[in-house]
């Protein structure tokens, strides 16, 4: 049979005489079409009820795949480099301990005052007070600020900052204030602040 008279039966069908219970009997045309329509209905039905699922589990799958690959090159870097990381901590052991030497324990703070004193003295200046401040506690140092009042001229407090910054122990100079005295001195105030390591609270 031709498609042009599988065509022209179709059009002599009345549809509505067909029974389902006698399929069977169907024309072969009416046949082919419903069974054209199943085929299509199970293929939609396997894409939207499996397909579909197994894509997003892919994309899923993807996605990890590629978070994994970048760990792995993260790692693999890391690996690579682990010696070079090592010897990194070992140099930065060394940086911290000797900072940390450089920061006064408690019972070494006043031979620190003494150590000021003895440059003001040593710098030509004349020392009118030295005194500890009121501590002050970040989070990981404890803050040691010393206020010092001398009397001297411009090179005397130059040599005096200058003998400070050469001490052993880490002293910093912060906010001072110059102005005229009688006998044609000058009078400086200054705070210097040196610094504890925190963990040495516990000990």
């Amino acid at each position: 049979m031709s498609f042009q008279d599988s065509l022209k039966e179709l059009k002599e069908i009345d549809f509505a005489d067909l029974d389902i219970q006698q399929i069977g009997i169907w024309p072969k045309p009416v046949k082919m079409i419903l069974l054209v329509s199943v085929v299509i209905v199970v293929l939609l039905s396997g894409y939207f009820f499996k397909v579909k699922d197994l894509r997003q589990q892919h994309q899923t799958e993807f996605r990890k795949e590629t978070t994994l690959l970048q760990q792995y090159e993260t790692k693999s870097f890391q690996a690579a480099n682990l010696d070079a990381y090592r010897q990194q901590m070992i140099e930065l052991d060394k940086t911290f301990g000797a900072l940390l030497k450089q920061l006064p324990k408690d019972t070494e703070v006043p031979g620190l005052l003494e150590d000021i004193t003895e440059v003001a003295y040593g710098s030509g200046l004349s020392m009118k007070s030295i005194s500890l401040q009121p501590e002050k506690v970040s989070e990981f140092y404890i803050e040691l600020p010393i206020k010092i009042d001398v009397t001297g001229d411009y090179h005397d407090f130059g040599s005096f900052v200058s003998g400070v910054a050469a001490l052993p122990r880490i002293v910093t100079l912060h906010d001072y204030s110059i102005k005229n005295i009688d006998g044609g001195l000058l009078n400086m105030v200054v705070e210097a602040k040196t610094y504890r390591y925190k963990a040495e609270v516990s000990q």
